[in-house]
């Protein structure tokens, strides 16, 4: 399908540049930007001088919300002379909701923008990712600062595993994968049988793709007991891909962030973008 609306996340101190890239990638879709700049709230503190922390910290929360109307004037003053469809909407959460109220804003966009500035404040990037993927039916297109983002990539690699992630990954990213010059199609140590990869690895999310008009090239990668995040990593690199397709979280978001995962090796190490769903 195509992206005619794209939600780019924006954290209220952050800079101009994710909101320049996103600006870019409207006009390649000649999408509508629909812009959340989101602050956190700090936590109560607690002290034995209740009254007067309090105090203090009801100024803060306002000053938080002068500063967010703020930052969101200032961007929609830098986006009015772009020549393109946008809107800026605010968000002040509190941390343990923020990912639920970031996925009904998600919701009812064709893609999820979350850029390098946003991703370097671990908390923002952390919900923005998890409310997209898990609580809305938006993939999520991340960019690595340093790297040029398209939506018109010339060379596209697809990390699959034969799971649905990965299945969903291509369905949402079927406009991307038309359109490209070549399609790199790599599955790590795989293992063929008829329940899993087939007897051919491969084969058969190529003859799917193919179907489509997409003529993919399928590259079985042997780990040599490197993490597989690294392995792909690498192989993105070696073949000059413009961006990765993946499924993310196979596993249980809890149990990646605490003994690690592919997905989350590919977050802290992917230096291209990565075009997720879950």
């Amino acid at each position: 399908m195509p992206f005619k609306t794209i939600l780019n996340i924006i954290g209220v101190n952050q800079g101009a540049d994710d909101i320049r890239s996103a600006v870019e990638l409207c006009r390649q879709a000649e999408a509508h930007l629909s812009v959340l700049v989101v602050s956190l709230i700090s936590p109560p503190p607690i002290a034995g001088y209740g009254e007067i922390v309090l105090n203090s910290w009801l100024e803060e929360r306002r000053s938080d919300v002068a500063r967010l109307e703020e930052q969101a004037a200032k961007i929609g003053a830098l986006l009015e002379p772009q020549g393109i469809s946008f809107g800026v909407e605010t968000l002040y959460a509190e941390l343990g909701w923020a990912d639920t109220q970031i996925g009904e804003r998600a919701r009812y966009a064709d893609l999820v923008l979350i850029g390098s500035r946003a991703r370097s404040d671990e908390a923002l990037g952390r919900s923005a990712l998890e409310g997209a993927l898990f609580q809305s039916p938006a993939p999520v297109f991340l960019t690595p600062a340093g790297h040029a983002s398209t939506l018109e990539p010339r060379s596209v690699m697809i990390a699959w595993d034969s799971r649905d992630e990965a299945g969903r990954a291509i369905r949402a990213a079927m406009e991307l994968l038309v359109q490209a010059d070549t399609v790199d199609i790599a599955i790590v140590d795989p293992q063929a049988s008829t329940n899993a990869n087939g007897e051919e690895p491969g084969a058969d999310i190529a003859a799917y793709l193919a179907r489509h008009g997409i003529r993919a090239t399928v590259q079985v990668l042997a780990s040599g007991g490197r993490p597989v995040g690294e392995v792909l990593c690498r192989h993105a690199r070696d073949i000059g891909a413009e961006m990765i397709v993946m499924g993310a979280y196979r596993h249980s978001r809890m149990r990646e962030r605490i003994f690690g995962g592919v997905t989350r090796s590919m977050l802290e190490n992917a230096d291209r973008p990565l075009f997720l769903a879950h």
